[in-house]
Order: C-alpha cells, then structure tokens, then sequence
C-alpha cells in the first residue's frame, strides 16, 4: 500500500482492460481532486489479467505512488478482489466503481458523506427515482427483474439495485460479514447487501447517472444463471448465517 495517508480506498476491480485503465485512472483522479474527501487513494486490482494490464497498472503506480496502488492477483472475480483489498487495507471507508466508470462520478461525495454518517454499505441506484439511464431494453428488463426478485426472496428495504458496480463500505463492518459471503464473482454484491441488513447493519442507497457500457465483458447469460444459483443458495441458507453471525459477534 502507499505511504500516504488514506482514510478512503477508491478501488477498481480490472480483467483485460489495458485498452481502457489509464484513461479511466486518469479521469478519475482528475475528477476526484476536485472534490472535498477524506484522504485517498485509488487500488487497481487486477484479477489475472493476460492483456498488458499489468505493465499499465504497474507504470501508473510508480508515475503517481502517491495516489495509485496496483495489486495483482491470480483469480479471476470481482467479489475476490473486494474480498482481499477490504481484508488488507488500513483504509477506513472503501469505494468501488467498475473500470468503464459508467455511473457518473458526482455520486461520490454523497456515497461518502452517508458513510461518515455511519452507514455500513451505500450502494448506487439506477432505479431510484432520481437516476438517470441510459442502457438497453434487455439489460433495463433484466435488471428490473432480477431486483424485484431480491425483494420478493428477502423483503429488503435499505437497496433497490443490488448489482449496481458503484458501492461504498466501512471496511470495520464489512469485515465482520465477509467470513458469511460465499460468493466471490458478480453475486457477491447482492450476497453483501441481503447478510448486511439481515444482521441490522445500515444499508443506504443513492440514485446515479448511468451509461452503459458497449464494451462491457459481463457475459449475460453465465450472469443471469450465478444470480439466480445464488439467490436459491441464500434464501435457504440465511437464517443460519445469521446466527452464527449473531452468536460470534454478541448481537
């Protein structure tokens, strides 16, 4: 990690994204100077990319140490990325956002705000109210759907949009509910947010600008089928969780 004090780690999760990461970096750093944060500094984690991303992870870091940190690990999944970065860092708030910066940054300062508030998770929303998007007639179904889903399964009131890839923790409480996510791809958001409220933590949620992405590599369907293993996994297994979690953590 870098030597300059941080209190907020802005992390991205990258596979194969050379073509894109030092443009992104370098906006983001560019946009984020202009706000009034705690201390910070981006964490590109780069999950086994074969690409280059590496050397331009690497070359960012050493061009800009004090405010780019590149980790490499061999495994492919945003949820290990998260994982690994939230159980190592000194940091005490943590946001992550996806490479193509597709939710606009100007959520930032109140995805940080509500968590000095004390929120545990702030999660971005492109179906709240005051979201504005703009993406396919496919993905906007499917992404009504699989949310109604999560409402339906678990009565979740604190989130509307479990897989929006712009979110923000403290990182003390996150690690207490890490040990109980299972998931380490793209359901681990949702695994996240449903264990985090179960247990009575504080979700809140913020409405984003959003734009999708045409070079997006989620690959639909794989996705759809994680989601919906996931979904079934947690409903069955939720309230032993939070048990367990209840009797480890005294509460």
């Amino acid at each position: 990690m870098s030597a300059r004090p941080t209190r907020l780690d802005v992390v991205i999760p990258i596979y194969n994204e050379a073509h894109v990461l030092e443009r992104s970096v370098g906006s983001l750093i560019e946009t984020l100077e202009t706000f009034e944060l705690p201390p910070w500094r981006v964490v590109v984690v780069d999950n086994g990319s074969r690409d280059g991303s590496r050397a331009v992870g690497e070359a960012l870091a050493r061009r800009k140490p004090d405010r780019v940190v590149y980790e490499r690990l061999e495994v492919k999944g945003r949820g290990i990325a998260l994982r690994t970065t939230w159980s190592g860092t000194d940091a005490e708030l943590s946001l992550y956002m996806d490479v193509d910066l597709s939710t606009g940054l100007e959520a930032v300062p109140d995805v940080v705000g509500l968590l000095e508030e004390g929120a545990d998770i702030v999660t971005g929303s492109r179906l709240h109210a005051g979201a504005r998007t703009e993406r396919s007639v496919k993905r906007e179904v499917l992404s009504r759907g699989y949310n109604l889903l999560v409402r339906l399964l678990f009565r979740r009131r604190g989130f509307d949009d479990a897989q929006c890839g712009f979110k923000g923790v403290r990182v003390a409480s996150v690690r207490r509910l890490l040990p109980w996510v299972v998931n380490d791809h793209w359901f681990f958001d949702t695994e996240l947010l449903v264990l985090c409220e179960a247990v009575g933590m504080t979700v809140r949620s913020v409405p984003v600008r959003w734009v999708e992405d045409d070079d997006s590599r989620v690959k639909i369907a794989g996705t759809v089928w994680e989601d919906l293993k996931g979904l079934a996994r947690v409903r069955r297994t939720l309230g032993r969780s939070v048990r367990e979690w209840r009797r480890e953590h005294g509460s």
